[in-house]
């Protein structure tokens, strides 16, 4: 089905719940990590999202949810200095999107273009898709049976289906294996019982705390990497050039100030979501009235206690299913960028940077200075950045519509 033709408002209701299905694993399983309810989580990730879409004018299809990145530093924050001086560490990391924002919006996109040519942006797009794939592999070895009904029946609806059930494989695929996992008895349905049917989330003031400031900050020049990675996958999807309209300077303010709100309520840092930009490379709905209506069902989730329940009971096996295609997805992107970006892969600067990056990133790296660490997609793309600018010679820019 075209993805430019006019969609109905329910098929657009029917799309957001399925993307919001396809962020809500991840977003609930962050909060769990650290501590916290996943019912704030999925509150600010629904505010924080709506905030990004008004900041970047309603132009980019995407779900902010929350940041696995930041899950180690604030466990240890939360040791060292508690979890409301941790708080005040997170809105900091907002405030740091924020002021660069500021710096892309003085030097303008042909900053982005010299630091981040098509031969950095498509290998860190592949380490994004690939650096998660083990956690697909990992959920789904949990049950392979149920992962594969619901991966099977994904491939089988986005292959054979057409109509609207050709733009809901994840769903359909969900569906399915939740069904399956009843018969099997692998499904949790005191999750389902033990909720109640309305609570608010469990909101938590910051307490103010340097110390935390200072040991929060740091981390956030990964998911900043991350973000501009993220920008040029989802651009690459729609056919958009979002780095440029409504500019980069836009998007990181909008996942900053995202970012601090979350804080501010007791919440953990939002960042663009990778899971969902492959769903929307398999639907090809680029519409982001859709995540709009994604982010306004998270909030409504986080209030509803036998609905988020239930989400809560889709066995982790059956997600997995799901995830080893949308991450392989958002890989196949990254290829896709370097081939239309005509990026001459003959060449043995190229193939330098193409290969450290690839081997930094899916090989797990890690740097550490003291409590700073910085690992994964944010360590590959640091150095691929080094590496453009030492080596001899030029890249091309990313090619993207104008």
């Amino acid at each position: 089905m075209n993805s430019n033709r006019p969609l109905s408002f329910p098929r657009k209701t029917i799309l957001g719940i399925q993307f919001l299905f396809v962020a809500f694993g991840a977003t609930v399983l962050v909060p769990l990590l650290v501590g916290i309810s996943p019912s704030i989580a999925l509150f600010t990730a629904g505010i924080g999202t709506l905030i990004f879409h008004l900041i970047t004018k309603g132009k980019v299809p995407v779900f902010l949810g929350s940041s696995f990145a930041f899950v180690a530093p604030i466990v240890e924050a939360t040791r060292l200095f508690g979890f409301a001086g941790t708080l005040s560490g997170i809105i900091a990391v907002g405030v740091v999107y924020s002021i660069m924002s500021a710096i892309v919006k003085w030097r303008g996109p042909a900053l982005i273009d010299k630091v981040f040519p098509s031969v950095v942006v498509g290998p860190v797009i592949v380490v994004i898709g690939l650096s998660l794939a083990s956690t697909g592999v990992d959920m789904a070895s949990q049950n392979w049976l149920l992962a594969l009904i619901a991966l099977l029946t994904a491939i089988i609806v986005v292959v054979f289906a057409k109509g609207m059930i050709k733009l809901i494989p994840i769903f359909l695929g969900i569906i399915a294996g939740y069904v399956a996992s009843i018969f099997t008895g692998d499904v949790d349905f005191t999750k389902i019982t033990e909720a109640p049917w309305f609570s608010l989330p469990a909101f938590q003031a910051p307490t103010f705390s340097w110390s935390a400031i200072i040991y929060m900050v740091p981390v956030a020049i990964a998911p900043l990497i991350e973000h501009i990675g993220d920008m040029y996958a989802i651009g690459a999807v729609s056919g958009k050039n979002y780095v440029k309209d409504p500019g980069l300077q836009r998007t990181m303010l909008g996942d900053g100030i995202a970012t601090a709100v979350a804080g501010s309520m007791g919440s953990i840092p939002n960042t663009t979501y990778s899971e969902v930009t492959g769903a929307i490379s398999l639907t090809k709905v680029t519409d982001p009235v859709v995540l709009r209506i994604s982010a306004i069902t998270a909030i409504a989730f986080s209030v509803l206690g036998k609905v988020s329940g239930f989400l809560e009971s889709i066995p982790g096996a059956v997600l997995g299913g799901i995830m080893l295609l949308l991450f392989g997805m958002i890989a196949s992107v990254g290829i896709k960028t370097l081939i239309d970006s005509k990026t001459n892969v003959n060449k043995t600067r190229n193939q330098v940077i193409i290969s450290v990056i690839l081997t930094v990133g899916i090989g797990g790296a890690v740097i550490r200075f003291g409590n700073f660490s910085l690992a994964g997609i944010g360590l590959a793309a640091v150095t691929g950045v080094l590496l453009n600018l030492i080596l001899p010679d030029k890249s091309k820019p990313v090619k993207m519509k104008k």
